[in-house]
């Protein structure tokens, strides 16, 4: 008699033990598998360390002078992740992925809450593996966690204005716990990015309304006590370190967020268009699912039901990010970020009730996400040449095993989908998914690590005393190496005395022969950093 509940709730908990482990593998599998990469990554595990051992949790720091480029979230996760892990890598992509879980599940509740439990199970399939996702949950930066809270300040917000009990009839009443938690997840946004998050909740919110006309329910979510929630969260810190620090409103909100918009003047212009193809290389290999919410969508305009749909406010939520960075004179990838979560949300639902009409559409698209696999594995032969060659990763013996897994899979999920087998289809894309994370952060990226990251070249100096000068150094080079040799490197000049030991590049290496000094010849490989000894 109770054998059908029993089965249901035990697909239920393999379900769950799945989610568990497809979460674990895309977010927190081997987060020390490649050192710091870029100049963002290692200036704000700097500035973490800094607050930990210095014990001043309010002024960020690099290099013993007050930063002010990004607030203080970020620093904050990463410093508690320090004292519990160690000062490493893991620590510092923690907080990352911590994030990317929670508005994953989020994201999930929400899906369960307004359209149900094959939603909900999408989502968490979905949003994991998709490339924005993984790639920004495994970085010690800003964005994942500003993603994050914004994403779980959706589902407050739509849970404030659609959470009715059965039994309601008319204008939602929303509970107050759900506007504080609102006002409290942006202002969390706030703390991770600055004043940009208050600008993208009230655009996302405001194209909705002129959208829908829903004016009433949108200044529900401005109600006294989400506002108080906000300011309990985000002002302390900015009121404390605006007092302590009289340069930080300058700084911070003039420099780092008003010029940033308006400006050039930090070197990231970029077309208008710019985000149309970051934003679908983000959301692969999901990106052709798009076209079953953009259908939707159509028709929901059509009949002219777009007004009520909980979909019409998560798809303002996606756009509006999008259009406002798009007018930015500083365009990097990681602004798009904010669109990716409710994107995949739209995605989810359309799918599943695609799935559960038996429709074709459902099977084609997932079909064309096999036909993706197959495009990326093709297209990485020509990517893993370019790589150097004493990775081992561009010959064909090691490059082999990678394209055929991508092609194999990709072509298995386009067989599933053309056999009209969704279901199926999905899960073997999730799995070939997870698996070239797996394979990627297992084999490619310790073999990658010394030419991506100066973990290496950093490693191999450990218990130098020598004076150490940086020469034709990247940035990304310059930073990285400060954070790992815990000190900052001073630029080698001509007038600097020798002997003298540098940390250059191969550009470097050319300069100094044309200036025709002598130096002991580099052993590290091309790409590399380099280490010359200067003589006299």
């Amino acid at each position: 008699m109770d054998t059908q509940p029993r089965a249901g709730i035990r697909t239920r908990m393999l379900a769950a033990f799945f989610a568990a482990i497809l979460l674990y593998v895309c977010f927190f599998s081997r987060l020390s598998a490649l050192g710091f990469v870029g100049p963002d990554e290692p200036r704000y595990a700097n500035v973490a360390r800094a607050m930990l051992e210095t014990g001043d949790w309010l002024t960020p720091r690099l290099n013993g002078q007050p930063w002010f480029e990004k607030p203080a979230l970020y620093y904050w996760a990463a410093a508690a992740a320090f004292r519990l892990f160690g000062v490493n890598e893991f620590a510092a992509h923690l907080p990352s992925a911590l994030a990317a879980t929670l508005a994953t599940l989020g994201l999930a509740w929400l899906a369960l809450q307004l359209y149900g439990r094959k939603t909900a199970w999408y989502v968490l399939l979905l949003l994991p593996t998709s490339a924005g996702m993984l790639g920004f949950a495994r970085a010690a930066t800003m964005d994942m966690l500003f993603s994050a809270t914004l994403a779980l300040s959706l589902a407050a917000a739509a849970w404030a204005i659609w959470g009715t009990t059965a039994e309601a009839a008319g204008a939602p009443s929303p509970r107050y716990s759900t506007l504080a938690t609102f006002g409290a997840l942006l202002g969390a946004a706030t703390l991770a990015k600055g004043p940009a998050a208050i600008v993208l909740a009230a655009g996302s919110v405001g194209l909705w309304t002129l959208a829908s006309k829903r004016w009433h329910d949108a200044f529900r979510l401005a109600h006294p006590l989400a506002i108080a929630a906000f300011g309990v969260v985000a002002l302390p810190w900015y009121a404390l370190c605006a007092a302590r620090n009289p340069g930080f409103v300058r700084s911070f909100l003039f420099q780092h967020n008003v010029e940033r918009f308006l400006t050039p003047a930090f070197r990231h212009e970029q077309p208008v268009c710019f985000f149309a193809p970051i934003l679908l290389l983000g959301l692969a290999p999901w990106t052709v699912l798009l076209y079953g919410p953009a259908r939707d969508g159509v028709a929901l305009c059509r009949e002219k039901r777009w007004a009520n749909s909980p979909g019409l406010f998560i798809a303002c939520w996606a756009i509006f990010p999008v259009l406002f960075f798009s007018l930015s004179k500083s365009k990097l990838p990681g602004y798009v970020l904010p669109a990716i979560p409710p994107l995949i949300l739209l995605v989810a639902q359309s799918l599943a009730r695609s799935v559960a009409e038996r429709s074709a559409l459902a099977a084609r698209l997932l079909a064309g996400a096999g036909i993706t696999w197959v495009a990326l594995g093709l297209s990485a032969n020509h990517w893993l040449k370019r790589l150097p060659p004493e990775t081992g990763l561009a010959s064909i013996r090691d490059a082999s095993s990678w394209v055929l897994a991508a092609v194999v899979g990709g072509i298995l999920v386009a067989v599933l989908g053309m056999a009209r087998k969704p279901v199926a289809a999905l899960l073997v894309c999730v799995l070939l998914t997870a698996g070239m994370v797996v394979a990627i952060n297992g084999y490619a990226l310790p073999r990658l690590d010394s030419y991506l990251s100066p973990r290496s070249a950093a490693d191999a100096l450990a218990g130098m005393q020598e004076p150490l000068y940086g020469y034709r150094l990247s940035r990304s080079q310059q930073y990285g190496l400060d954070f790992y040799l815990r000190r900052e490197l001073t630029v080698w000049t001509p007038e600097t005395p020798r002997p003298a030991w540098v940390l250059t590049s191969d550009e470097g290496i050319a300069d100094f022969r044309r200036m025709g000094l002598q130096f002991a010849e580099p052993g590290a490989r091309p790409g590399q950093i380099r280490l010359v000894h200067l003589k006299p």
